[in-house]
């Protein structure tokens, strides 16, 4: 909102500092800036109100140290998350940007759903909270949703170099300064995303599928429906596991935050884009905006979340920060660096899926149930070892600090 109001401003009343809200860049740092205010300074008041209306935890009983401590901690902070991203989302972002548009959206949708679990846990006393079933569609309802908006929304295009231009005002670039040598561009809908390692970096749904034999618009559609529908599901759910102890999948989240600005900065940027040799998303530069408001609402909540937690942030938060991943991810087109930055959520579901399929193979074939872990998932296994919570979570964001580097690195080495 702040965008026009100062766009307007600049040109019609030419008010001096006006002009700063034309740059990516200033407007990032103040969607920081505002996000962790929101999130330090009226956090605060949100759990008071969360203690009033005796919004606690129910913790259950597995043997770790420390947890009969967080009895009645005060859960559904990620209402705290929500507000820090959206609001300086809407004060600093273009909200007739589709992708923004489309961010928001993710933000909401699966805030909901984290919601309603919530809700059902601590209002309707049940600890299962929403069924699993019901879960997992409301996340391939998101995934769909992403899936056709990026299919068929004209405006989600990349650009392309173009032999034989078929439209009537093709973008001319100069490439060589002192030939004068040109070479064209256009804005198309394609089914290339990028890939790592690889020579050109790029990876085309299309090509892949005609080659098994399989052609199509709505085949190719189906196949990236599918990718989509998985890729959102996966990094929710590994979001919502690793949200065990306090701080964790904050504190990881944030970092992969800074990773995805970055590689959504070089996305929509001309000059960077070309000069890595990866694909320019036009508009895409706009998520930066969002990436900062999120990195703020993560940090801010550190606040509150950090050992020992004054509140948790419940499946409201920790499904919506995986779908923000997820979605984030997709529509810079870097759904496929997903294993290599959220590797730590990828880590945390497969030690449970590793945990719970050793245990019934075993318990099938020796009559008793076998144990690769202490306990899953994977943060629980060290503190069943004697580790504390806090170099657990020091540990992890290292690692995830590691992860966000190597996938940057990506960009060039292939």
């Amino acid at each position: 909102m702040l965008y026009y109001l100062f766009t307007w401003l600049n040109e019609h009343m030419h008010i001096p500092g006006a002009g700063l809200f034309q740059y990516i860049s200033f407007r990032t740092a103040m969607a920081v800036i505002v996000s962790l205010i929101i999130t330090t300074v009226f956090g605060s008041r949100l759990i008071q109100l969360l203690h009033r209306k005796q919004v606690g935890e129910t913790v259950r009983d597995l043997g770790l140290a420390g947890e009969k401590q967080k009895q009645g901690t005060p859960t559904m902070g990620g209402l705290i998350i929500i507000a820090g991203i959206l609001i300086p989302t809407l004060l600093f972002a273009k909200l007739d940007n589709i992708y923004i548009i489309i961010m928001i959206i993710t933000t909401v949708w699966m805030g909901a759903i984290g919601f309603l679990d919530d809700y059902i846990k601590v209002f309707r006393k049940n600890k299962e909270g929403l069924a699993g079933r019901f879960k997992v569609i409301g996340q391939i309802g998101l995934g769909i949703f992403i899936a056709v908006t990026m299919y068929f929304h004209p405006s989600i295009v990349v650009r392309e170099q173009v032999t034989n231009p078929s439209s009537s005002v093709p973008v001319a670039v100069v490439i060589n300064p002192s030939t004068g040598e040109k070479t064209y561009v256009e804005d198309v809908k394609s089914t290339k995303t990028n890939i790592p390692f690889y020579k050109n970096n790029e990876f085309d749904y299309a090509k892949t599928l005609s080659f098994l034999g399989l052609s199509g618009t709505w085949i190719t559609f189906g196949m990236i429906l599918l990718v989509i529908v998985f890729i959102v599901t996966a990094v929710s759910n590994g979001a919502n596991i690793t949200d065990g102890i306090d701080g964790l999948a904050t504190g990881t989240s944030a970092i992969m935050g800074i990773t995805l600005a970055i590689l959504a900065y070089v996305s929509g940027n001309v000059i960077f884009s070309e000069y890595l040799n990866i694909m320019y998303i036009p508009n895409s530069g706009e998520l930066v905006i969002f990436a900062g408001a999120f990195i703020g609402a993560c940090t801010g909540f550190l606040w509150y979340n950090a050992y020992p937690a004054q509140v948790f942030m419940g499946d409201t938060g920790s499904l919506t920060i995986g779908g923000i991943i997820a979605a984030f991810a997709i529509l810079i087109r870097k759904e496929l660096l997903i294993p290599v930055l959220c590797g730590v959520f990828l880590i945390e579901n497969l030690s449970v899926i590793m945990q719970v399929s050793y245990f019934k193979y075993t318990k099938k074939r020796f009559g008793e149930g076998r144990r690769i872990f202490l306990m899953s998932p994977l943060h629980h296994h060290y503190q069943k070892k004697g580790y504390h919570e806090s170099k657990i979570v020091t540990r992890f964001v290292i690692v995830s600090i590691i992860l966000a580097i190597l996938t940057i690195v990506t960009l060039k080495v292939r």
